[in-house]
């Protein structure tokens, strides 16, 4: 595939972010720029500390950047009120976190099954796709287990099934495998690799992990503020 900005799912243009504390201004990001695009993933890589989150909750529309731009899809957003960000984040983002935060009292085909529903698709229907998603991450055995009965790993991939269940253009993920044993977070990257490309998800990563890094598409670095690509 040829990466342009034109086929960009998600751009992001000179952003900056600072914080107000004691009084002074804290500026995390210093006019960081970075694409994302279709089935590939992009690691962002940093020392602790450099803004990393905080480049995913701007990119997540769960913080505003103070200035610079956003586009998803070609579409700025930097004007768009809270209503429409909170649609387009319901409509384009899926999230991964570090820790699962699945619901504890359903099972592993529930808690996939749920994302979609809330959006108004039929119980059928979502309980189809949510049977596909499972077998895609290899749990189709435990579909019905509650988590509590799962492995850290398994909880951790149904967390990837649910954040894609209602294909979002857009994957965010932070330190998805950080609490896993190598051997674990080498299982549940493979099957989040296989789900990012099956549906043409662009996915965008957090990770210290340099050996999960190399194994995808692009490494970006989060430094003093700005973001540079890293060679392979």
């Amino acid at each position: 595939m040829n990466n342009t900005e034109n086929n960009a799912i998600l751009s992001l243009h000179n952003i900056t972010r600072i914080y107000k504390q004691g009084g002074q201004d804290l500026q995390i990001l210093r006019g960081a720029n970075l694409s994302l695009y279709p089935g590939r993933l992009t690691a962002l890589t940093g020392p602790s500390g450099a803004g990393k989150t905080t480049l995913l909750n701007v990119a997540g529309l769960l913080e505003r950047p103070t200035s610079g731009d956003m586009t998803i899809r070609g579409k700025s957003i930097a004007r768009t009120s809270m209503s429409e960000r909170t649609k387009m984040r319901r409509k384009h983002i899926g999230f991964v976190f570090q820790f699962h935060r699945l619901l504890p009292e359903f099972s592993a085909l529930e808690n996939v099954m749920i994302p979609q529903m809330l959006t108004g698709l039929a119980q059928d229907e979502a309980t189809k796709r949510a049977e596909q998603l499972l077998d895609m991450v290899g749990l189709s055995a435990r579909a019905h287990h509650r988590p509590g009965l799962l492995s850290g790993g398994e909880q951790q991939r149904v967390a990837i099934a649910r954040a894609v269940a209602n294909a979002p253009d857009i994957l965010l993920a932070d330190e998805p495998t950080g609490n896993l044993d190598p051997h674990t977070a080498a299982s549940v990257f493979a099957h989040l690799k296989t789900i990012v490309q099956a549906t043409d998800t662009a996915a965008l990563i957090v990770t210290h992990n340099t050996q999960l890094a190399e194994q995808m598409d692009d490494i970006l670095e989060l430094q003093d503020g700005l973001i540079q690509k890293v060679d392979k």
